[in-house]
């Protein structure tokens, strides 16, 4: 493969499939995957991220990359987009495009890269407008808030019971989008929308996340942990009231501190000078606070992306604690398999280096004419183009001790905001 400088790009996202875009954005930075797939490793089940790992580096270790820009997300590039549940129908995906155009603190490149077997390189990709404007039609999904409310309460009596400590409850919406619509609109809005977030498109998911996963570059790690929410206040003086409550709610403290433990076991046998700040800060997005913290660390073992995704997911902040029986629990409440929504997204790189999200925020988008079912989405570029196309967003919220079911139903139409404002 081959990297080169090219002239500033205005907008890379429309070098992407209309229907099926690969995309990764945040702060004006952007990569997006253009042409057919040169590589594509798919796995399910359990160690799925343990065997995704491996055949990257397997990919590392015979590709020979010829990159003259030398930043990151230069170079061999994959994309990334894994289920949250190794028990999941939806597979866990890595795939490398022929052509990948990046943007990167105001300079611009294209990759090309062709397998072992092709004598040429991919066309040179081709601007394609942008669509006409649509939207969804939404509405309940398998969950709706009764159901959410009963789910929440089971929740609390595991909780009560000594099951877990905490769970992450999930619900669904779920409806249709036109046939054609072009989704690179959707990823538009999201990144213009909340620019400070991850914009991500790959394998038919689609989201703005503000959760970092891990972030991998020259030996670095660092991870930001999002756990405790609420909304924005209608003006500064009601902003500032909500910030003070938040800082001190013992129920919202409590679920944090799990998700920072949590990422913190996870990092430290894997680095050195690890550290996390005693407090959290307080994140300001366009309709929610959180509370976040940054944890840092200096990796001792050569560990990719990939083994660091593998040391992570799931986090207590997606899944709850302890991890096996929050994750049995989520199963046994939960009427629905969350595909990909609250698993790993994010891009690899030849290095190893890459950046990784947790899929928030976001929709699942299947097949045109068919049910959005996990991994349906996958040979979407496969079918025929008429009817309507299935859309899933969800959202979900710690549960701890002193929950309160209709607080968790607030907090899950919040940030079902940022996705459903976007689809419609």
């Amino acid at each position: 493969m081959e990297t080169r400088e090219v002239p500033h790009i205005e907008d890379p996202l429309l070098f992407a499939s209309r229907p099926w875009p690969i995309a990764w954005q945040r702060r004006g930075d952007m990569l997006v995957g253009a042409g057919g797939d040169v590589l594509r490793i798919e796995v399910d089940g359990p160690d799925r991220l343990a065997r995704i790992a491996e055949s990257w580096r397997r990919v590392m270790e015979s590709a020979e990359v010829d990159d003259a820009v030398a930043l990151p997300g230069t170079g061999l590039v994959a994309f990334g987009a894994f289920a949250f549940d190794e028990s999941s129908a939806s597979p866990s995906t890595l795939v490398v495009p022929s052509t990948i155009i990046g943007r990167r603190g105001g300079r611009s490149w294209i990759t090309r890269v062709r397998g072992a077997a092709d004598a040429d390189w991919a066309p040179d990709p081709v601007a394609d407008e942008y669509g006409a404007h649509w939207s969804a039609t939404l509405g309940p999904g398998r969950m709706d808030p009764e159901a959410h409310g009963d789910a929440v309460r089971q929740a609390l009596a595991a909780i009560e019971a000594g099951e877990v400590g905490k769970v992450v409850v999930a619900r669904d919406i779920t409806g249709t989008v036109p046939a054609g619509a072009d989704l690179r609109r959707l990823v538009r809005a999201l990144a213009s929308g909340y620019p400070d977030t991850w914009t991500f498109s790959v394998e038919g998911i689609i989201g703005a996340s503000p959760e970092t996963l891990v972030t991998v570059h020259g030996g670095d790690v660092t991870a930001r942990v999002l756990a405790g929410t609420r909304p924005r206040g209608a003006d500064a003086d009601e902003d500032t009231a909500i910030i003070a409550e938040l800082a001190v709610n013992p129920k919202d403290v409590d679920e944090h501190e799990y998700a920072v433990r949590s990422v913190v076991d996870a990092l430290r046998p894997h680095t050195s000078a690890l550290a996390a700040a005693e407090a959290p800060f307080t994140l300001k997005l366009p309709n929610l606070w959180h509370l976040a913290t940054d944890v840092e660390g200096t990796l001792t073992n050569g560990s990719s992306a990939l083994d660091m995704v593998r040391a992570l997911h799931p986090t207590a902040a997606v899944a709850g604690t302890p991890t096996a029986a929050a994750l049995a629990l989520i199963r046994r409440i939960e009427p629905f398999d969350r595909g990909r929504y609250a698993g790993p997204v994010g891009w690899i790189d030849g290095n190893g280096d890459g950046e990784w999200a947790i899929a928030l925020r976001c929709a699942q988008f299947g097949t045109p004419g068919a049910p959005a079912a996990p991994g349906d989405g996958d040979d979407a570029r496969h079918r025929d183009p008429d009817g309507t196309r299935a859309v899933t967003a969800h959202a979900g919220g710690g549960i701890v001790a002193g929950s309160v079911p209709e607080a968790e139903l607030l907090e899950t139409r919040v940030k079902f905001r940022p996705i459903v404002d976007a689809l419609n």
